[in-house]
């Protein structure tokens, strides 16, 4: 049982920066940890992800730039730094982990076995 918490949320007036964390317990090996976001009325969407074998790093197109995701293996931490905030990055920020490889989708919310609580980011105008 792997158990994720994440952390850092909070409102944020447009252009300004949060760092997300992702605290892992448990059984904290996995292949793949990655960042989701839904808003109200909006399915899970993909951010980005990050690879244990590696750390290679992904984003969505919508988090390219502006999105970066990075680890503490000594605190098994994973983090989402989120610069230039735009009130469309409004949602509920949540980590996940897959602990098998293989072939899957990564952005598919259904390939992951372990979810986070969520933290919430608001972000103002």
């Amino acid at each position: 049982q792997v158990q994720l918490v994440e952390s850092g949320g909070g409102l944020v007036q447009a252009g300004g920066s949060l760092r997300l964390s992702c605290a892992a317990s448990g059984r904290t090996g996995y292949y793949l940890m990655s960042w989701f976001r839904q808003a109200p009325g909006t399915e899970r969407e993909f951010v980005g992800s990050i690879r244990r074998s590696g750390g290679r790093t992904s984003y969505a197109d919508s988090g390219k730039g502006r999105f970066t995701i990075s680890r503490d293996d000594a605190t098994d931490t994973v983090y989402l730094q989120i610069n230039t905030l735009k009130p469309e990055d409004t949602a509920v920020y949540y980590c996940a982990a897959r602990t098998s490889g293989g072939l899957f989708a990564p952005r598919d919310p259904n390939e992951y076995e372990f979810w986070g609580q969520g933290t919430q980011v608001t972000v103002s105008s």
